[in-house]
């Protein structure tokens, strides 16, 4: 019944928020659900306790659609990832959860920004540059790929001050 109450219903804005440890298992289960190799709860609570680390989720109602982790040092932070899950992509969450974590970096002190990424990822390319990152580096071979191949990570940069 709550399927077709959201099918029906309009469109409603994530509610995003600090990530708390209650949100260990949906952080693990989405990060499995989205990358090659997921994090394990205890990775993912090793990060939400680290007093570096910053992390926002998005809920849409009691729903758990996404979430951001970065790590800080000095005045420098590298986003670590970043996840939606599949039946809310599309709807700007990512951007959402993006705009509002590098707010509360910026409050933080944070004047630059990293993080990495696939070379072939058009998704979240297209999400970082239209948020301001340029390419700062490039590794190749970094993510390994089906068939023994692998794929180079484009390291981006965002000066936020």
């Amino acid at each position: 019944m709550r399927w077709i109450m959201d099918f029906f219903s309009p469109a409603r804005p994530p509610l995003i928020a600090d990530a708390a440890l209650r949100d260990i298992a949906p952080i693990a289960r989405l990060h499995a659900a989205s990358f090659r190799r997921g994090w394990s709860e205890d990775e993912i609570e090793s990060l939400l306790t680290d007093r570096s680390v910053i992390a926002h989720r998005a809920m849409i109602g009691s729903r758990f659609a996404g979430f951001i982790i970065s790590r800080i040092a000095a005045d420098e932070a590298e986003i670590l990832t970043v996840a939606v899950a599949s039946n809310y992509r599309g709807r700007s969450i990512a951007r959402g959860l993006l705009r509002y974590h590098l707010g509360r970096l910026m409050a933080f002190g944070v004047r630059r920004v990293f993080l990495e990424v696939e070379e072939g990822n058009v998704a979240a390319l297209k999400l970082y540059r239209r948020a301001g990152f340029i390419e700062a580096g490039r590794r190749e071979g970094y993510y390994p790929k089906e068939a023994g191949k692998s794929a180079a990570a484009l390291i981006l940069r965002r000066d936020l001050a």
